[in-house]
Order: structure tokens, then sequence, then C-alpha cells
């Protein structure tokens, strides 16, 4: 493939960014002696950057978030049509994109009702956070307020989102966090958790009970919510142990406990569903989601409710206090519902949940075959297009290799011309896991191409 026309000379545009702009999770000493990078043209699943180089992007945008893949025109034009009729109008008032998404996201959301849209990933987390308080006060006198997380889980950026992450170097330096967040253990069976030092039978079961233990020492009277991702992201892409989750549904229902499924990763397709959750038979209160919505063509995120708890906000009229007081500024721009509307028709149109399924297990396989080749390999995890593998220096033991060996596999793959990530700077002493996340249209040659990129870079790194 030729690289696209980029235009005049980038080098007003290097020294721009180098001066003034801030990166995200990036340390920006380097920039005082190297170039920062500069992404210029995306197409399918290739991108460009300011030297022209050609890359493979095997996470979606770096954040899990360009599931149909870039240069779609027909987004684009959905949006411009869009925002020269209407750019904005607050949303407290509907408008034509925003209903009609509203609607067909539903329609793939059996037993969900209401969407509550907002700014990003982290806004609509704080949402439902927000609907759990107001319910406890409410209905539960304000007692039953506390949310319940789970370690190695990771629900954004800010202050009482973070009070909810179970990625210990996420929060770092940012406290006093917001109170009444309370962790229950992962569910990770790689490095399960063991009884009296013995092996657990059921193990996904007996997971599930390790939070009901939390429950019951907190006071099932004060817990109010459960924000739990369908499979954990960042902490390492770990997907539940066969049981877990129906028992996670009969904990909540025992103990009138609200279910929170943060989908901002696995929502709009990454799984081989529409939704993650949809793999494990269970009915949330609540859905959450953000990155592959509008695929990153536009800014949209998503509370989604049951009927059931839509009611709890409209149950008193006369109570000036008793409706969702919230707005979110940006919830009212029509660019994302415009956008994800075009979105789930390409992904509908062109069959991407069969291919993520499909592809997804040629990833797993490629990844399985590296393990019998690599022992630093120890344990391939994933679902659909969502993968990890962990890389460890014992297989035995389990010991990680350390965050500056994953580093440089990523590095070695980015000098290859592909782009994968990792888990990093998350969970102390285990940021030692690859992730791959390509759009949902990756071929099997690009399948074939990433996973042989990091068979090479295991093999200069590790020997």
């Amino acid at each position: 493939m030729t690289i696209p026309v980029l235009g005049n000379d980038l080098t007003e545009v290097i020294e721009a960014d180098r001066a003034h702009l801030w990166h995200h999770l990036i340390q920006h000493k380097p920039f005082e002696t190297i170039d920062p990078r500069v992404m210029v043209e995306g197409k399918g699943m290739r991108v460009w950057d300011a030297k022209g180089v050609e890359r493979i992007d095997a996470v979606s945008g770096g954040v899990w978030t360009v599931n149909v893949g870039y240069g779609r025109e027909t987004i684009a034009k959905a949006v411009y049509e869009q925002l020269v009729k209407m750019n904005y109008f607050a949303n407290s008032a509907g408008s034509i994109p925003g209903s009609l998404f509203a609607k067909r996201l539903i329609e793939k959301m059996p037993g969900m009702s209401r969407v509550y849209y907002t700014n990003s990933g982290s806004e609509a987390n704080e949402k439902a956070f927000k609907m759990i308080r107001q319910i406890a006060h409410k209905k539960y006198g304000g007692k039953k307020y506390k949310i319940l997380y789970r370690d190695r889980d990771y629900h954004g950026g800010t202050l009482a989102t973070m009070s909810a992450g179970g990625q210990d170097e996420r929060v770092m330096q940012y406290g006093p966090l917001a109170p009444g967040f309370v962790r229950v253990p992962h569910c990770m069976e790689y490095r399960r958790h063991q009884q009296d030092g013995a092996p657990v039978e059921n193990y996904g079961e007996w997971a599930a009970d390790q939070i009901e233990k939390v429950i019951l020492a907190e006071g099932p009277d004060t817990v109010g919510g459960l924000c739990l991702e369908p499979v954990t992201a960042g902490g390492g892409v770990i997907t539940p142990p066969e049981g877990y989750w129906q028992r996670v549904q009969e904990i909540c229902k025992k103990y009138d406990i609200l279910l929170h499924i943060d989908e901002v990763v696995c929502g709009v397709g990454r799984t081989g569903t529409w939704f993650g959750y949809q793999h494990y038979g269970i009915k949330p209160d609540f859905v959450t989601m953000a990155k592959g919505v509008a695929s990153g063509y536009a800014a949209i995120a998503c509370c989604v409710t049951t009927e059931a708890v839509f009611e709890m906000f409209k149950d008193n009229p006369d109570d000036p206090l008793g409706y969702f007081r919230d707005i979110s500024t940006f919830g009212g721009c029509t660019a994302g519902p415009a956008a994800a509307l075009e979105n789930m028709r390409i992904i509908e149109d062109e069959g991407l949940l069969a291919n993520t399924v499909a592809m997804g297990e040629r990833t797993v396989n490629n990844l399985r075959a590296l393990m019998e080749k690599h022992r630093v390999i120890g344990d391939v995890r994933g679902k659909g297009l969502f993968c990890g593998a962990e890389l460890v220096a014992d297989r035995q033991t389990k010991e990680p290799v350390s965050e500056k060996q994953v580093a440089a596999v990523v590095g070695e793959c980015f000098a290859q011309g592909v782009i994968i990530g990792s888990s990093n700077r998350s969970v102390p002493g285990l940021n030692n896991v690859l992730c791959l996340s390509p759009a949902l249209i990756a071929t099997a040659d690009d399948i074939d191409a990433i996973t042989g990129a990091i068979d090479k870079a295991l093999t200069k790194v590790f020997g």
C-alpha cells in the first residue's frame, strides 16, 4: 500500500506539538531531544505518521476505539450533513440522530430501555454512580450508597472513577479519593486465588463468592451497586471463568444490588457480540459505553439503564429534587449519534461481528502457537478481537517479566511496522501482558502479520 498524500512539510506541526501540546500518558522529557509522534492519516487498518512511515494498527487507535477502521467516508459525510443541519442543542431537548440512535441501540440490548448521552466513558460511569447514590437517598434513606468495584478493573480518570479503580498505579499521587467505593477480588483464573493454600474447584463460582464475602463484611444494607468490566481490559485482558457471571447475577439479586457493566472497551462489537455481557446471559441494570460506539469519528458515550431504573426518577413529580439533576454539555452534540448510527450500519452490513469471532479465534490460535515456541508466554486469553498474552520469566512460578521487557517487545513490533499494546503503569509488578485489539475489519493476513511481528520481537528480546 502506498502512503496517502500528506501535503506540505510538517516541521511547523511537529514544533508546535513539542512547544504547546500536552500528550496523554506520556513522559515529555524525551521530546527535548527527539520528535514527538504525530499521526497524519489512516486507511483501513493502516496509519501513517509525519515521517511517512506506514504501520498496521493492532490497537484500534491506541486505546481500543477505531472499531470499523480508518477512512470511513460515509461516517464523515453523516457527521458533516448533521452538523450543517443542527450541530448542537442541550440534551434537555432531543435531536433526530439522538433519538434514532437510542432506538437502534436499545434494539441491540434486550432488557435495557433508556439512553443517557454524555461526553466520555469516565463520565458515563460517573452518571451510573450518581444514579446509584441518588437511588440510595430516594429508596433507602441514603444508607445503601456504597459501590463495589473489582481489583484490576478500570473505569476512568476522574476522581470518582479512580476511586472505583482497581489499578493502583493509575491512582497513585491523586488521592485522597472519594469515599464509599469498596474493592472486591479479581477473577483471573491464571493467577487464581486459593483457599487455605489449596486449589479451588468451580473457580468461577468461588471467585464470585468472594464478592459476597465483601458484601457481608460491609453490610448488605449499605451496598447499592457493583461495577464490573465484562472482560477486564487494561488490567490484563482477563476473561471471566466459567460460572462467574451467573453467580454474580445471583448475588446482586439476593442483596438488592444494582449491577453496572462497564462496556467502554468491550461494547459495540469488540468481543464478537454487540456487548460483552451478552456472552454470559446476565441482565444488568446499567451498561456504560464509549470508545467503539462511533469508532472515534465523533465523541459519544452512553449510560444505558433499564426502565425500572428510569422509573425511580419520576416516581414523585412533586419532589423538586426527585429527578436526575444532571447535564453533560457535549451530550447534546449531534455528531456523536449521527456517527454512531452509520458505525452500527457498517458493522451490520459488513458482517463485522462474525468477522470478529473468526479473526479472534485466529489471533488466539496464532498466539497459542507462539506459546509453543516461546516459553516466555505463560498464558493466552481473549474474547473476539480483544486478546492478550501474559509474559512470564518462569512458567512454573508465573513470575512476571519486567515492564521494561514488555515495553521492549512493543518497541520491536513498532520498529517492524506493527503497533501493539501492553498493560503498563497499572498493576504493581504485573504490567506484563501484550494487548491486541485490531479493528473489526481485520483480515487473516492482518492477524498473521501482527502475530508474526510479535514472534520476531519475542525472539529478539528474549532469544
